[in-house]
């Protein structure tokens, strides 16, 4: 398969047909890709814990879903040394990359500022306590196995990335920036870019125009619900998955789900939750990739098991070497 050099809509043709004609307006085609050529991975989002991730991988078996990339939302802190290693063992065995999300943040906390209507503290650290607390998760994960994970606060990121760079995390350790933090501008995202992102889950109502707009301005790699959870719009983009895909690459497509509780923390109690939404995402992602599957020249898909990302600029501290 390769990427498609032009933009296809399905049901064109027979609106031209009766006298329905479209405008030249379609944003450009991204021309970058992964390290590895593709112009799209797919990624599985809210996968809470073992049990969760059996699912998953079942769920991926049985509809023939190629996974390049699980993420869980509620936190290193609420699994146990040995549920991490477990999935760490699992992911590994399945070959695809495990991200945890480093937790405690704001809306986890005493302060009330995002409860108001005009609160944006969000999932961001509150405090030097908050910055410590994700930083120890960090190492927890990473000494447990874990090489990529979840991050929804700017300055954590840059600790995060700080300590990548001086060796005190691992040089492989990849840092993606959760949608709570998602920039939705150009500027925005270069800025989360030298900060140390290695990939960014932008906010699922931009425009086709407005994902195209963030790619000409950095090569780090996008993430994209194409199915997006209520509490962050609940929007359905499944018929634009191969323009998401055009005009963003390279990007993750990533499948939430409409009109499921939100779960997180998660724990046993919500077994009952967790474990058949795991299975829909995965079911819901057979739906984006059938549609992707029946254009005329589907974009190329990265082997499975690569995690290697485009490279990124950052800043560099005061004295030190141009990092890139």
């Amino acid at each position: 398969m390769t990427s498609p050099s032009s933009p296809y809509v399905a049901g064109r043709a027979g609106l031209a047909a009766v006298g329905i004609n479209d405008i030249a307006a379609d944003p450009p085609t991204s021309t970058r890709h992964f390290p590895d050529g593709g112009a799209w991975r797919l990624e599985i989002p809210s996968v809470e814990g073992p049990r969760a991730l059996a699912e998953v991988l079942q769920a991926a078996a049985s509809w023939d879903v190629p996974v390049h990339r699980v993420s869980q939302g509620s936190g290193v802190g609420m699994l146990t040394d040995a549920e991490i290693t477990e999935m760490v063992h699992a992911t590994a065995d399945a070959d695809i990359e495990l991200c945890l999300f480093v937790r405690p943040g704001a809306n986890w906390d005493i302060g009330a500022a995002h409860f108001t209507p005009a609160g944006s503290v969000s999932t961001r650290s509150r405090g030097n306590a908050q910055l410590a607390a994700g930083v120890a998760e960090a190492e927890r994960a990473v000494r447990l196995g874990v090489r990529s994970l979840l991050v929804a606060d700017e300055g954590l990121l840059w600790v995060l990335h700080q300590l990548r760079a001086n060796g005190d995390l691992p040089a492989e350790l990849q840092l993606k920036v959760s949608v709570m933090a998602g920039p939705a501008n150009p500027a925005a995202l270069r800025v989360q870019e030298y900060l140390g992102a290695d990939t960014v889950n932008v906010p699922s109502d931009l425009t086709l125009h407005q994902l195209a707009e963030l790619r000409a301005t950095s090569p780090v790699t996008l993430d994209f619900y194409v199915e997006a959870p209520d509490n962050i719009g609940g929007f359905v983009r499944h018929h634009e998955i191969t323009e998401i895909v055009r005009v963003a690459a390279p990007v993750y497509v990533k499948f939430g789900l409409r009109n499921a509780t939100d779960v997180y923390p998660a724990g046993e109690q919500l077994d009952g939750t967790v474990l058949p939404s795991a299975r829909e995402r995965v079911r819901r992602a057979r739906l984006g990739l059938d549609v992707m599957e029946n254009v005329p020249t589907p974009p190329t898909m990265s082997p499975l098991g690569t995690r290697d990302q485009p490279r990124a600029q950052r800043f560099t501290p005061p004295g030190a070497a141009v990092d890139t």
